[in-house]
């Protein structure tokens, strides 16, 4: 098995708070292993038109791993880059360009930090890796807000992303009650196929709780959001951007610009908006004031808020993922299982990145209560421990 002596990392797909966490833990893995490090500047696609950094140089000691774990966004830089199927038309002019960079570059293992996308990429120069019998070895770190990538029970960037969520949603909600008169505040939450990160927002006690696991039905939540208005003043519904209407259409397509692009991996660009739409619907049906607010990018990048749990499971899963490579392994994926909520508790392990690419985890029906308007116990016990506490001056209310 040869020795690894050089290794090459990049980050793709949306920031996180906790994104270059993971990056840190790649490199600091990298010198215990004793090789080289080289980061690829936004992702794949960077490196493959000659773009990288040597990070040994740029990350010269633990202070500024330190520093760059409590970094928002990508320091790296980002991409989204579809490398093509390996039986595609080109594909085999590709791959051997892009392997030849590799070789040229004396790489012995590739880590790709990123989510469903990301762990694509690394399938498929795993598969081709394989298929040419390279010896260089690809491993994913997973990364995403979103917590949907299978074959892990949560995804580095969720904790920190969900405390923002619970404390940017208790702060409004409070700030929605200060007035004597019936109004409805709608929060909108990211989460493009599951509603792992609205569901979070359970955490700050709202009325509602919108997933996309539920097919969306506009009457009843008018009819319900009614039903509360007539005992009190203020109703709270935290809802995912990606709602779907029973014909499969998301409501954001009710709000976004006509010629809205999608990006390589065919996702809406733009997938903004439906908090307005219903705002629009409630306060006209039912003629009450109503507010819609966007949590938008803050989301995914605000590291005042990022959960110490996230940072460091995020540090470890990017350390332990170079480790793998250094143990023969590949085409895996650096995973975490949790073993305990009291107290909290995970083992760390590998899985089949072939497994997870592409695939998305939903929210478990039974953790969304029986009207499908809130989650379960089940659900805020999954996620308390990975957000944190929140801020004392919320805790304490």
């Amino acid at each position: 098995m040869p020795e690894i002596k050089r290794i090459l990392v990049g980050q793709s797909g949306g920031p996180t708070a906790a994104i270059n966490s993971s990056l840190a833990g790649v490199v600091a893995g990298a010198r215990e292993a004793g090789a080289e490090v080289v980061g690829m500047r936004h992702g794949i696609q960077g490196f493959l038109a000659g773009q990288t950094v040597d990070l040994g140089a740029a990350l010269p000691d633990a202070d500024a791993l330190e520093q760059l774990r409590r970094t928002p966004s990508s320091w790296l830089g980002s991409c989204r880059f579809k490398l093509p199927a390996l039986d595609a038309d080109g594909a085999e002019a590709f791959y051997a360009d892009a392997f030849a960079k590799l070789e040229a570059g004396g790489y012995g293992a590739v880590l790709y930090i990123g989510g469903n996308d990301s762990m694509d990429t690394i399938a498929k120069l795993g598969a081709w890796g394989e298929r040419a019998g390279s010896p260089i070895r690809f491993i994913g770190v997973p990364k995403t807000i979103d917590n949907d990538l299978v074959g892990i029970d949560h995804t580095p960037g969720y904790g920190s992303a969900a405390r923002f969520v619970a404390t940017a949603t208790s702060e409004l909600m409070l700030d929605a009650d200060v007035y004597d008169l019936k109004n409805v505040l709608l929060v909108e939450i990211m989460g493009r196929d599951a509603g792992w990160l609205a569901g979070s927002a359970c955490l700050a006690g709202p009325d509602l709780v919108l997933l996309p696991e539920i097919t969306f039905d506009e009457d009843a939540l008018v009819a319900r959001v009614s039903e509360l208005l007539e005992r009190q003043n203020t109703v709270v519904v935290a809802m995912s951007e990606g709602l779907r209407e029973a014909d499969g259409h998301l409501i954001a397509e009710k709000t976004v610009a006509a010629g809205t692009k999608v990006d390589e991996f065919g996702h809406l660009a733009q997938l903004s908006g439906p908090s307005r739409y219903l705002a629009s619907v409630i306060g006209g049906r039912l003629g009450v004031k109503t507010r819609a607010v966007e949590l938008s990018t803050l989301q995914r990048c605000a590291s005042h808020l990022a959960s110490q749990v996230d940072l460091d499971e995020a540090f470890e899963l990017g350390r332990r993922g170079v480790l793998a490579t250094v143990a023969g392994k590949s085409v895996k994926m650096s995973s975490v299982k949790r073993v305990g909520n009291e107290p909290y508790a995970v083992e760390y392990e590998l899985v089949d990145v072939l497994a997870v690419a592409n695939q998305v985890k939903a929210v478990p029906r039974e953790w969304i209560s029986e009207d499908g308007m809130s989650v379960t116990e089940e659900f805020r016990a999954y996620v308390a421990p990975l957000a944190g506490a929140l801020p004392e001056h919320l805790s304490a209310l």
